[in-house]
């Protein structure tokens, strides 16, 4: 008979199970108990006398905190995957509104382009009628009577205004 005085660390260690199942086994079987100088508790344990052969490990069931931290895990994975589709789905709008944009804002410079182009042609036909509008009213040039200047003046703007406003009409 050999009595030992173990703590619940050593005679776990010993029968290879958890701390907690060696403190269980100890109130269960009404092991004596003390207390070291350290605070430890120790116990009386005859080795020979106690037979206890641990169950089997139950290999389908996990630590419940390991099991909770998965959970949480595949949750927060999940939340993140909702979350990056949630913001690709935002981002694909901007991008289409952007793209939409653009091509209005390219539209726009064209429309800009061709109304230059169509201020300018107005500014020189303008230009071109100012020009004969003064020499009408000059009304003298060099070689022929005055009437006759004036009618052939008059006629060229008639023509030019004519042909002015059917560019502008087009």
């Amino acid at each position: 008979m050999c009595v030992a005085l173990l703590t619940y660390a050593d005679l776990s260690a010993r029968l290879d199970i958890s701390r907690e199942a060696a403190r269980s086994l100890a109130r269960r079987r009404g092991l004596p108990r003390s207390r070291s100088d350290d605070g430890k508790a120790l116990v009386s344990v005859d080795l020979s006398e106690l037979r206890y052969t641990p169950r089997p490990r139950r290999r389908g069931q996990a630590d419940p905190i390991d099991a909770s931290m998965a959970k949480i895990e595949a949750f927060k994975a999940e939340a993140f995957k909702a979350e990056v589709a949630r913001l690709e789905a935002a981002a694909a709008g901007y991008r289409a509104d952007f793209e939409r944009e653009r091509e209005r804002a390219d539209r726009l410079a064209v429309e800009l382009m061709q109304a230059a182009a169509e201020t300018k042609a107005a500014n020189a036909w303008a230009a071109r009628l100012e020009d004969e509008v003064a020499a009408l009213r000059t009304g003298r040039q060099a070689g022929g009577s005055i009437a006759g200047q004036a009618a052939l003046r008059l006629g060229r703007l008639a023509a030019s205004i004519v042909q002015a406003d059917r560019a502008a009409s087009r």
